[in-house]
């Protein structure tokens, strides 16, 4: 056993102590009446980067802090950027937890709480992996830097503003120069499934509207108007209904001309995955499948576009009938978005195909409540091939690569800031229920990732920036 995998072992008990300790601390940004437990939690984990002697900053924001931290630079070696975060979701609705959401407890080898695996229990992996090295060896093979928020589940604003240089004059320098890296490492997400670790190639993006459609001035009487006024609610499920053909192609105008094709080797990979319909069926209690046709089940939630209705109002919705006409109507809709679509010409197509099928008699409004591109990472890239090494080493199984169907704006933030790719390393489970009641992180796979990432600073310090 090598003195990293010896330290790692000897180190476990303390390691979930630590984990525990940090999970106590009921750091929800959303909510302002946490503002010291979000404080006490940045503080904690700046003390942890401090104790391993990394150059360690809070940088405050106008919302909650940043926690940075970076080793010394290696010659020749990349530089990575590890990004997360410590802020955590609020806990409600409080009656379905088991037991208390900050107070962590161990059940058949998880470990419950809130923030377990979304991301405290995730990024902690990393700190961890590193420790490894600085206590055995000394030093680490590639410079590392931290980039921890505490504001990612209210909306990142502080981290927005950081990276557009709005703190550069306090830091004393440019915020991009100070991060600058070669790659960056997430650990926000999930393994395929229970003991098959992955690796996150691909993510879709989104573009987010809403469209407000305004008849007469007024509601009208439904039997002395109807058949002579356009109904804004009629008119609202004429435009909705014609955004899919039959066979599940979106029908705006050039919708489809940048999206990125899957290649040959990737439909092979996915079909290799061996997916159970019928298993995701019962999961969800649908009796069907249905999306664009010629595609499977994962290639359509991984790796094409949708159009799908995210909200609906208009007209009386109180007990009893009413007869109406309703003067306004309103939607709420997004695309999710592949590598390679353009959110802004996405936009300007989808405006003006809505205006030419908009009825007669009804004034429309589309509102661009916000976007992000999807991204890739080659799978020839040499860091996804560290990844791969790494992974097999910390779990003992060589990982898949997947496509994620969500978006992380914070990866095109990197992509369009900094010029680079990110890893996405998930150790969760899909059922450990982030956002949720009885949020989990099974302890070994805590472990697991924590192997992994002290093998991924190895993997990493063996490629050469020259030949990258």
């Amino acid at each position: 056993m090598s003195p990293i995998a010896e330290y790692l072992n000897g180190q476990k008990a303390r390691f979930e102590s630590d984990l525990c300790d940090w999970l106590r601390m009921a750091s929800v940004s959303t909510d302002p009446a946490f503002r010291p437990e979000v404080e006490r939690a940045a503080n904690w984990l700046a003390d942890r980067f401090c104790g391993l002697k990394l150059n360690t900053r809070i940088i405050p924001t106008a919302g909650h802090p940043i926690v940075y931290a970076e080793s010394p630079p290696v010659s020749g070696a990349p530089t990575v950027l590890v990004y997360g975060h410590y802020d955590v979701q609020p806990p409600d609705p409080l009656n379905e937890w088991i037991t208390p959401p900050f107070e962590p407890t161990v059940r058949e080898g998880k470990l419950f709480a809130r923030g377990a695996t979304d991301d405290k229990g995730q990024m902690l992996t990393h700190l961890f992996g590193a420790e490894a090295w600085l206590k055995t060896k000394g030093q680490l093979p590639v410079q590392l830097k931290f980039l921890i928020e505490g504001e990612e589940e209210c909306g990142s604003l502080g981290l927005n503003e950081f990276l557009a240089g709005k703190y550069d004059s306090a830091l004393g320098q440019a915020a991009l120069d100070l991060i600058a890296a070669d790659i960056v490492v997430i650990s926000d997400s999930s393994q395929y499934g229970p003991g098959q670790p992955a690796v996150t190639y691909g993510l879709r993006g989104i573009c987010y509207y809403e469209l407000r459609l305004t008849g007469p001035r007024q509601d009208l009487h439904s039997g002395a108007f109807g058949g002579a006024v356009t109904n804004p609610a009629n008119a609202l499920c004429q435009m909705l209904s014609a955004f899919r053909d039959s066979a599940g192609r979106i029908q705006v105008p050039g919708f489809y001309d940048d999206v990125l094709p899957l290649t040959p080797a990737e439909r092979q990979q996915f079909s290799d995955l061996k997916f159970d319909d019928a298993a995701f069926m019962a999961g969800l209690g649908v009796q069907a499948l249905t999306g664009e046709e010629g595609y499977s089940t994962l290639e359509r939630r991984w790796a094409r576009p949708t159009f799908d209705i995210n909200g609906l109002w208009s007209g009386y919705q109180g007990e009893g009938a009413k007869t109406v006409l309703p003067a306004r109507a309103g939607a709420k809709f997004s695309f999710r978005l592949v590598p390679n679509q353009d959110p802004k010409k996405i936009a300007q197509r989808l405006e003006a195909w809505l205006r030419e099928i908009c009825p007669p008699g009804i004034e429309l409004e589309l509102v661009d409540m916000h976007s992000a591109p999807g991204s890739i990472v080659p799978l020839d890239s040499p860091y996804m091939a560290a990844a791969g090494k790494a992974i097999a080493r910390g779990f003992g199984r060589s990982p898949v690569f997947i496509r994620s169907g969500g978006s992380i704006p914070v990866v095109n933030t990197f992509a369009q800031k900094l010029g680079i790719g990110t890893l996405l390393l998930g150790w969760g489970q899909d059922d450990d229920n982030p956002h949720s009641p009885n949020e989990k992180f099974l302890l070994a796979d805590f472990h697991r990732g924590i192997a992994s990432s002290a093998s991924l600073w190895d993997e990493l310090g063996q490629l050469r920036t020259s030949t990258i």
